[in-house]
């Protein structure tokens, strides 16, 4: 496995991850401010976290299971969800 291809899975890795905490995150933000009567996070920023996270888990597992072209495609896909979050919900 070549530099390149190490510093793409593990940058995938390490985004799948913060993906997931910060889905846990905002579910945790959204119970504590239904505690306190507040509306908290909308629930399609919820499912939309939720739903990214699942993905870019599930694609970095892909990604740790190959050696292939099918694994480097995959971490590519962890970046790509990565991105689109950044995009669609945070700017």
């Amino acid at each position: 496995m070549s530099a390149s291809e190490r510093l793409l899975r593990v940058t995938a890795g390490a985004l799948a991850a913060g993906l997931a905490v910060l889905a846990v995150v905002l579910v945790g933000a959204w119970v504590l401010a239904l505690s306190q009567g507040d509306p908290g996070p909308r629930a399609r920023l919820l499912v939309g976290h939720l739903v990214a996270a699942a993905l870019a888990v599930w694609l970095q597992r892909v990604a740790d299971r190959r050696a292939d072209r099918v694994g480097r495609v995959a971490a590519a896909g962890v970046l790509l969800v990565a991105a689109a979050v950044v995009v669609f919900w945070w700017i």
